[in-house]
């Protein structure tokens, strides 16, 4: 059985689709501004990859605004333009060919909070409802399935930042077994005050008020991450099953590794050594063949330099293309792996590498060939890592179609 891409959900604080957003990658042009949701003054971290100039509620029922977080709406509406890239209808499918696997790391946390000041200084009468739901980390699963009719096999993956990879191979599994089509990834992100406190205390997030300067992987002014919203739904599919259909293939999830760094005095770098190595091995890959990687890119000096042995471990000094696109959005959650992955396939179909940008070289000691300008070069495989709070690593082995 293998597993094809043939449907591309994009939303990005640089781009919302999937046009728009490859064109602003291609442009390397950010997302990451100063933060609007909310007034950033108080805090030390004032920066965010933010979508704005979009109204899901434009592109949504009436009814389901009251109900939904906004991570939830950017996840229905990913999810939609996922479903036409592919050219599916699920009506004309069976009942349960279709399936939902998402990626999240909090839910929706900006609907919790409101309702947690409603109960606060209102009193419980005037919490909504949909609370009762809306916050759980498993809610884009079901508004997605519900909004679809797709009865088929789902779940949800927490990883933190890694779940986004888990989750489409979670969706592999599922078509391995028999289910047709599986919509998978994540849109992730929360800005609001509440999540914006939790994720300063892992003491990891940028302070600068640069935003060229705020958020630089493998440089050496690295000082953090800038955090985001987006992510990216894909529709996989069993590839006999799409092109029986004369579905448009994106390309092929071959090969995937896990790993977790879950005890004290873990070498840094040697659990995502260990995914990386199980992807390209199951791909059926040698180490030479990985033409382009797309990095973690954590942005501190400490999990910058455990990457850098990674990469040099598997493909030695400046061994292979080396690129962090993130960078013009922000780490977006579980959001970013799936990003990446759809980022890479279109990097295959247009044969060129997008840009690292705003880091201008590898800081000393790193021997990565680390891409900061779009760069034209022949594309058929390419590997995606990434890493999540705690330990998670996981990594995807994807290839143009046919493999």
């Amino acid at each position: 059985m293998t597993a094809v891409f043939t449907g591309l959900g994009l939303l990005a604080p640089n781009g919302a689709g999937l046009d728009a957003y490859w064109s602003a990658v291609l442009r390397g042009e950010s997302g990451i501004a100063r933060l609007t949701r909310f007034d950033p003054e108080p805090y030390p971290a004032r920066l965010a990859g933010e979508i704005t100039g979009f109204d899901p509620a434009a592109q949504l029922p009436d009814r389901l605004l009251p109900q939904t977080d906004r991570v939830t709406r950017l996840s229905l509406v990913a999810a939609a333009w996922a479903l036409g890239d592919a050219g599916l209808d699920p009506a004309d499918l069976g009942e349960y060919d279709i399936g939902v696997v998402t990626a999240n790391t909090a839910g929706g946390f900006e609907f919790g909070q409101r309702e947690l000041q409603n109960l606060w200084s209102k009193g419980g009468a005037h919490v909504s409802a949909y609370q009762s739901f809306a916050w759980f980390y498993a809610v884009n699963t079901g508004q997605i399935s519900i909004r679809h009719g797709l009865r088929g096999p789902s779940g949800v993956v927490v990883a933190d930042g890694a779940g986004g990879l888990d989750a489409l191979v979670q969706a592999r599994r599922l078509i391995g077994r028999g289910t047709p089509v599986v919509v998978s990834g994540a849109v992730d992100g929360s800005l609001c005050p509440w999540s914006w406190t939790a994720q300063l205390t892992s003491g990891t997030m940028s302070t600068r008020e640069d935003p060229a300067a705020a958020y630089l992987p493998f440089d050496e002014r690295a000082c953090g991450h800038v955090a985001g919203e987006g992510g990216a739904l894909l529709v996989l599919e069993d590839e006999r099953a799409a092109l029986a259909r004369g579905a448009r293939v994106h390309g092929v999830l071959a090969g995937y590794g896990t790993s977790f760094d879950g005890h004290q005095g873990a070498e840094p770098g040697a659990g995502l050594l260990r995914a990386a190595r199980q992807a390209i091995t199951q791909a059926g890959w040698q180490p030479e063949q990985v033409e382009v990687v797309f990095a973690d890119a954590a942005g501190t000096l400490a999990a910058d330099r455990a990457e850098v042995a990674v990469l040099t471990a598997l493909f030695g000094p400046y061994g292979v293309p080396v690129t962090a696109p993130k960078t013009m959005t922000g780490r977006l959650a579980a959001g970013s792996g799936p990003l990446d992955v759809a980022t890479a396939l279109l990097a295959l179909r247009d044969q060129v590498i997008p840009p690292t940008v705003n880091v201008r070289r590898p800081a000393p000691g790193y021997p990565i060939d680390l891409v900061t300008a779009p760069r034209r070069q022949p594309l058929r495989r390419a590997l995606v890592l990434a890493r999540g709070h705690g330990g998670f690593n996981s990594a995807v082995a994807v290839a143009a179609p046919g493999g």
